[in-house]
């Protein structure tokens, strides 16, 4: 089931990607399945290993990792460069971000034969440290789905998962101080609507947010392919135009009212609302929450549904408690807020080159 639901959702990539243009070039070697064979030599598998950890979604698509190879190891650092201090004033979504690229390390490593344990380390940077040792390669459905996964900006159709669906998306996001909670009936969605919503205005109402935010987006083909990264406009439905253009109208186009109508009908058209709670709002936490995060996403593009964040609720930091009382989660931190349901492949997003990631 899982690999026909792939193949069936491949198809659509090369229409999203304007084939033949520049940006569609580069959407292709972007998203390109795993280009290192069994048996390949070390230097060049460890450098496909990063790419594909480099397919792991992170804040405003900062990609704000680096990576350092050593002989059986590789270590992923957070690249506070790259950080977002108004969205992401402690750091959270960062860490989250390094663990979703370890996921992808672990899971493409068993893939060509290379078991990966992955540990957190905070004296080092911090960083995530992923330890390979040989095994029995194993190219699961998850591996299939890292070329493919995408957060899906747009409207789904409201058909519902089967139980069976659930439980293996529940089953993949498991982990070590983390749970995800499925709200599936429709008063459950429509308050976490209700948070969006509250969060979403008080978000695009900061002008410290919205210069931020501008400074991520890449309004054109042009604009993506150059920086190859930020949140590129097609991806969300928005026509590509010139910065030029878009930027002074960028508050115009963009506000609370015209915002918030969006996120209803993408909220209403949804299965559900997938909330990822820690039991510890610690760097630790924060990783392990991105690596479940990550199991889960792959295993809904696995089965043909798409997934995307909704992540105002716990943004605003005075709004996330009032979040909690509400899930029922006592002193526990709600860490990530993702829709999920039936719906289109959108334009991609980009990723910089892997040279650009890796540090001696």
């Amino acid at each position: 089931m899982a690999t026909a639901a792939l193949a069936a959702a491949a198809t659509p990539i090369a229409a999203c990607s304007t084939s033949g243009t520049a940006y569609g070039q580069a959407v292709a070697e972007t998203w390109r399945p795993f280009a290192v064979g069994l048996n390949p030599e070390r230097r060049a598998l460890q450098r496909e290993l990063i790419r594909f950890a480099t397919l792991a979604p992170s804040s405003h698509n900062t990609q704000c990792w680096n990576f350092k190879l050593e002989t059986n190891r590789i270590s992923i650092f957070p690249d506070f460069a790259r950080r977002c201090p108004v969205v992401d004033p402690d750091d959270h979504h960062l860490f989250v971000s390094l663990g979703c690229a370890a996921e992808n390390l672990v899971i493409a490593g068993l893939a060509r034969g290379l078991r990966g344990n992955a540990s957190f380390d905070p004296a080092a940077g911090p960083a995530v440290r992923i330890d390979f040792e040989p095994a029995k390669a194993v190219a699961s459905p998850l591996f299939e789905a890292i070329p493919m996964r995408q957060c899906t900006r747009a409207a789904y159709d409201g058909r519902p998962l089967e139980p069976a669906q659930l439980r293996q998306l529940e089953a993949a996001a498991s982990g070590r101080g983390v749970q995800v909670l499925f709200l599936t009936a429709p008063a459950q969605v429509e308050q976490v609507l209700n948070y969006v919503v509250e969060g979403n205005s008080a978000q695009l109402n900061d002008p410290a947010f919205m210069k931020e935010l501008l400074q991520w987006i890449r309004f054109s083909d042009g604009e993506a392919v150059a920086k190859r990264d930020g949140l590129f406009s097609r991806a969300s439905g928005s026509p590509s135009v010139p910065r030029w253009f878009a930027a002074p109208l960028f508050k115009f186009l963009f506000t609370p009212k015209g915002d918030n109508e969006k996120y209803t009908k993408f909220i209403r058209s949804s299965a559900g609302i997938a909330v990822f709670v820690s039991d510890a709002g610690d760097k630790e936490h924060w990783v392990e929450t991105g690596r479940c995060y990550e199991r889960f996403v792959l295993q809904a593009t696995a089965m043909g549904v798409r997934t995307a964040m909704l992540n105002q609720p716990v943004e605003v930091s005075s709004l996330r408690p009032q979040f909690a009382a509400a899930l029922g989660i006592g002193e526990r931190r709600p860490d990530l807020v993702v829709r999920f349901g039936h719906g289109p492949e959108m334009p991609r997003s980009l990723r910089r080159s892997v040279d650009a990631v890796i540090v001696a």
